[in-house]
């Protein structure tokens, strides 16, 4: 019976995919939804941009394992990622009528720095879309009761969400995105009310894990433990500004007001519902300790699915998976969507200026069938964990991306040869760290490779300003 109820809202879903493609007229509506979202889907499409398989599977089993400090990263710097994008984005950025934050790189500098943010952007991807197609393969598996392997289920599950994203493009996406966000947290709230009842209510499993130091935010430690809190927390609150997802959820919106504000609220509801799938989880280990206890020896990332499957009523099996598979649907298509785009506009088309706009519909729809390979490949091969493949993914746009996109809005000095210098020794530097020396170093290699970038940047555009003034007046 479960399993049915699930395959029939995911056909719903796709079905939603076909209807809307037929209101798709142009690469606009596709990549931006054609600038016309209203709050209510603003902030709902901003909500499903991190509440995806990470938030329910990824966050509740960290939780469990590691407390409040193990989740610096994720809710904590997510949510205060968007509502900084938010405020970069429609302050500065909206009025510019961009598609990609690609777009931004070329006008700010040139056609080098648009390429190579535009590369370390797809690349960044490949964690953050890899860990929803292995989400999805956990939840198809556990479906069939084991009849289908977890690989076959990320096949079959790139195969659906490929499907409908690759039709609709942004547009299917936000309405999905705010239906699904109902099913979301009406879902996580069900199951949360019934969990409350099995437990003895919210204070006792709130006072059992404080007793057990799982509410314990700040570190414990010398300086470098304190850093390296830090320097998680930063990949994610700030490596993934630059991200073309984070990008058009906001700047679909109708105003810049409404794209601030639909920031806003949907960090903060965000924020604040990652803690239903941590009490569920968490709850799970009080009800029955030996068998959850043997699960998080093997996979903490089954304590969750296993509880509802074996502890609660067929109905709230229905509700629950029906809201995971809305929140991982809704996170991986625009994660599919975003990367496909910014390739397709900052990459392909510079190569051929002359397509038409039909054309180039097509060609974007072809880089997100192509990049869904890539990520499906990714994540069949990779022994990562859902919420590692997350804190992994926002590296490289750490290190190479952030520097050139902030300090183009607010320092007018900076120019192409400083980027240029941010993006080569942010990236290589990090990169280069992180191979030779992996998890030995005291300080994060990304934090590392972060400062070099703005140091570079700074230095450089210095350095090169008399250059600067010189083409220009040599061009008037």
């Amino acid at each position: 019976m479960l399993p049915v109820f699930v395959a029939c809202y995911i056909l719903v879903s796709v079905a939603i995919g076909f209807y809307v493609s037929t209101k798709v007229k142009n690469t606009r509506d596709f990549a931006i939804a054609g600038r016309h979202l209203p709050l209510p889907v603003v902030i709902a499409t901003v909500f499903a941009t991190w509440f995806g398989a990470e938030a329910i599977f990824g966050v509740s089993s960290t939780f469990v394992n590691e407390g409040l400090n193990g989740l610096v990263a994720d809710p904590f710097g997510a949510s205060l990622c968007l509502v900084l994008a938010g405020f970069l984005f429609s302050k500065y950025l909206y009025h510019q009528n961009f598609i990609t934050l690609g777009d931004f790189y070329r006008k700010r500098y040139d056609r080098k720095i648009e390429i190579l943010t535009s590369i370390a952007i797809l690349i960044s991807y490949l964690g953050w879309v890899a860990a929803q197609i292995k989400a999805l393969g956990l939840v198809i598996h556990i479906l069939s009761d084991g009849q289908i392997a977890e690989s076959t289920g990320m096949i079959l599950g790139t195969l659906i969400v490929v499907s409908y994203t690759a039709l609709g493009g942004m547009l299917s996406v936000a309405i999905l995105d705010f239906i699904q966000m109902i099913v979301v947290i009406s879902g996580l709230l069900f199951i949360g009310w019934t969990v409350s009842d099995m437990t003895g209510g919210i204070n006792v499993v709130i006072d059992h894990a404080r007793v057990n130091n799982k509410l314990d935010f700040w570190p414990k430690g010398d300086i470098y433990t304190w850093i390296t809190f830090f320097g998680v927390w930063i990949t994610l609150m700030l490596g993934s500004i630059p991200q073309q997802d984070v990008f058009q959820r906001i700047t679909s919106a109708k105003s810049a007001k409404i794209a601030f504000w639909g920031s806003v609220f949907g960090a903060s509801i965000y924020f604040v519902f990652t803690f239903v799938p941590m009490f569920i989880a968490y709850s799970a280990t009080l009800i029955d300790p030996e068998h959850f206890q043997n699960i998080m020896a093997f996979d903490s990332q089954f304590v969750l699915p296993e509880f509802v499957i074996k502890y609660t009523h067929p109905f709230a099996q229905i509700v629950f998976f029906g809201a995971v598979t809305s929140a991982i649907m809704s996170c991986s298509s625009a994660t599919l969507l975003a990367p496909s785009v910014t390739f397709a506009e900052n990459v392909i088309r510079p190569l051929r200026p002359n397509m038409s706009d039909r054309e180039f519909l097509k060609v974007m729809r072809i880089c997100l069938v192509v990049f869904s390979g890539c990520v499906l490949l990714y994540a069949l091969s990779s022994n990562l964990t859902i919420f590692g493949m997350v804190e992994s993914a926002y590296k490289i746009t750490l290190a190479g991306a952030f520097t050139p996109l902030v300090f183009g809005i607010f320092w007018k000095k900076a120019n192409h040869h400083g980027a240029l210098a941010a993006i080569i020794f942010g990236i290589s530097s990090w990169a280069g760290l992180e191979i030779i020396y992996g998890d030995l170093l005291l300080i994060p290699a990304q934090l590392i490779g972060l400062m070099i970038s703005m140091l570079s940047m700074f230095i450089v555009s210095h350095l090169t300003q008399p250059l600067s003034l010189t083409l220009v007046t040599k061009k008037t």
